[in-house]
């Protein structure tokens, strides 16, 4: 990947953007980024109630066949849940694993109980549970059992009288959110990075990489692209549905992160998908996603050569592919991603050949799109009527398999 381009990525996932507070990555980040190379004609759609961005090819075109890409800007995050006496301020977990956070540098968010919006961050704190081993119980000390939720707490080497009001002084309070402290970097081995927040960073990063590279070559003649950046995937996918029900696409394709099942441990007497790092983008199949499209992406693919790996995700993706159901929106639907390890935890660690697999095969279906039917481009009813039909299906003989 280029050097210019890794930049770019790493200032995606530094961005500020816990759930429900994602403009620091939609509108620091990648809106300027957008306008940058966005052609004339081109819009940015914002929404009143969430920080999600759409950028749309062609916002008087409604008479082309919409196709919108979904990365979500949203970061798990901690939360202050009380002050102690002690000056200990106790946070949650969220969706983090609590041993996976002992002793990491993190920045608190606090808003100003003088000027409400407006907000501060407070550098040099870290996650804790027990002080130190010599206050751990003999179970716990020894690995039978472990840490919880409840007793994780934010230290920011408060002493000296009244603790507690030495934090509240500083405006902290109930609700503030707390993020890992820890931007990507090289990783040892070729084309690889780790850090925080590649879920769903990489997500965002791949669909404004396709936005600018669709920009780069001119646009496109049938096909409105619509861009999406969305919120609140964390906790329940609420700001994808928002997107889907009001640009209402016909075809919607969610980008987010994936597991390299192979390199996890202790699962393999659960038989999952062997998806591997550094083997190329992931295609799912099941829940909701449309056979039709998944054949044109491997269509595509071959074509050019780009691996990639089948994934299987049951009765729900667990990704914004969901999106369009959620907002009773008929869209052909499918999720791609990227194999990742450690996910949730300041070590993520990802492949720069499976990120670019993924942007590259995007891109490459929107020209497939494009061109569909003798340059016609890709119709609502061509997808209308595409459906799988397993009752045409060549009947594979025993012979012919042994041959």
């Amino acid at each position: 990947m280029q050097e210019s381009r890794f930049e770019f990525m790493k200032s995606v996932l530094a961005a500020p953007s816990p759930v429900g507070l994602e403009g620091g990555m939609t509108y620091g980040v990648i809106k300027p980024e957008m306008e940058g190379f966005m052609l004339p004609g081109w819009k940015i759609h914002t929404f009143r109630g969430n920080a999600g961005i759409v950028l749309d090819t062609a916002p008087e075109r409604t008479d082309l066949l919409s196709v919108m890409f979904l990365g979500h800007a949203d970061k798990i995050r901690m939360q202050v849940r009380s002050i102690g006496e002690d000056g200990k301020i106790w946070i949650n977990s969220d969706s983090f694993l609590p041993t996976t956070l002992i002793g990491h540098e993190v920045v608190l968010y606090s808003e100003n109980p003088d000027k409400p919006g407006e907000f501060r961050a407070l550098r040099g704190g870290t996650v804790e549970a027990l002080g130190a081993i010599h206050f751990a119980k003999p179970a716990l000390r020894r690995g039978d059992t472990g840490i919880k939720s409840e007793m994780l707490y934010l230290e920011l080497q408060i002493h000296g009288d009244d603790k507690k009001g030495q934090v509240q002084r500083l405006g902290i309070r109930p609700g503030d959110v707390i993020l890992l402290d820890r931007p990507i970097r090289r990783g040892f081995s070729p084309d690889t990075f780790y850090g925080a927040y590649l879920d769903d960073g990489l997500g965002c990063f791949v669909t404004t990489e396709l936005a600018r590279m669709l920009a780069e070559r001119g646009g496109l003649k049938n096909v409105r692209v619509l861009f999406g950046i969305s919120t609140g995937e964390e906790i329940g996918r609420m700001g994808s549905r928002v997107l889907a029900g009001t640009m209402r696409p016909d075809v919607l394709v969610a980008v987010d992160v994936n597991h390299d099942y192979r390199a996890a441990p202790g699962v393999k007497d659960r038989r999952f998908p062997p998806l591997e790092m550094g083997r190329g983008f992931t295609l799912g199949v099941g829940a909701v996603v449309s056979e039709q499209l998944n054949a044109f992406i491997q269509t595509v693919a071959r074509e050019k050569g780009i691996p990639l790996q089948m994934d299987v995700v049951g009765r729900d993706t667990g990704t914004d592919t969901m999106a369009a159901v959620f907002a009773a929106i008929d869209a052909a639907a499918t999720t791609i991603g990227f194999p990742v390890r450690n996910m949730h935890t300041i070590s993520e660690t990802a492949c720069t050949g499976d990120v670019l697999a993924a942007i590259h095969v995007l891109d490459g279906l929107l020209d497939y799109m494009d061109n569909f039917g003798g340059g016609a481009g890709l119709k609502s009813e061509d997808l209308r009527q595409g459906h799988a039909r397993l009752d045409s299906a060549t009947a594979l003989l025993p012979s012919t398999a042994a041959d």
